[in-house]
């Protein structure tokens, strides 16, 4: 609701920036300790944080520009604009940056996806209390109690709203325990990312539906572009799981 976290000498600083930047260190500090248990290299996963940094945020912009672009506003203010990202394109550009840094390293790519996969949840949910700050992401005009209302200056503004970066804060940090311990119960490489594509593209789904931002062109008259895209991103989760649990299965443990 307050954009603003401070200002030194005339710099300002954004709590989407501060919030967007604390959600990536942690996110990838649990990754990183989830590695190691699995022994991936220290230095690698160190590594793959500037290439997943480039491709997030590439990948983040592209999306946001492809989606609301018209024509009629120049393309380099809506590449500045800085709430202006897709999380969608910021899980694309991850994706494609892991893949190129796996062939480069000769690093497991479904184990390295599998680490990262509950991070990705995690740094999500820091992004969304960013976006709660900026007033960005908000919902449909409601009466609940925990309806929220933003400032004046917010297009909202006199309305109460779903606080619906709030709800995706809680809905990411459940989706986030729920895949740390599956991780840790894992039966084949790729399953908690699989595990990930389906559950959160379930949850952004329905979270559409309490948006009222908006979020770019329409998918056959009906669909918000979120909603196309997790669609594609189940259908992606579901074949990941179908080819890769009879091939990249896990030794069983032996009992002591």
């Amino acid at each position: 609701m307050h954009p603003v976290a401070f200002d030194i000498s005339g710099l300002t600083v954004h709590w989407y920036g501060i919030l967007l930047a604390t959600g990536f260190m942690v996110g990838m500090w649990t990754a990183g300790r989830r590695g190691m248990k699995i022994g991936l290299s220290p230095e690698d996963i160190s590594n793959l944080m500037l290439w997943i940094f480039i491709g997030g945020i590439a990948g983040a912009k592209l999306l946001y520009v492809a989606n609301h672009w018209t024509g009629e506003e120049p393309l380099k203010d809506l590449i500045l604009q800085r709430s202006g990202m897709v999380f969608h394109g910021a899980l694309f550009g991850t994706a494609i940056a892991v893949w190129l840094f796996t062939r480069k390293t000769q690093m497991p790519l479904w184990a390295t996806l599998d680490t990262l996969a509950p991070s990705f949840a995690l740094g999500h949910a820091f992004g969304r209390i960013g976006c709660f700050m900026t007033g960005c992401c908000y919902g449909r005009v409601c009466d609940l109690p925990w309806a929220v209302q933003f400032p004046q200056s917010h297009s909202t503004h006199p309305s109460h709203v779903h606080p619906t970066q709030i709800y995706e804060n809680l809905l990411n940090l459940a989706l986030y325990g729920t895949l740390a311990w599956l991780f840790r119960n894992r039966k084949f490489n790729g399953q908690i990312f699989a595990s990930y594509l389906i559950g959160y593209a379930l949850l952004r789904f329905g979270m559409e539906f309490l948006r009222a931002d908006g979020r770019g062109h329409l998918w056959f008259g009906r669909l918000t572009s979120g909603q196309g895209i997790s669609i594609i991103l189940i259908i992606g989760g579901v074949m990941i799981w179908h080819f890769l649990s009879g091939r990249e299965k896990l030794p069983m443990e032996e009992p002591e």
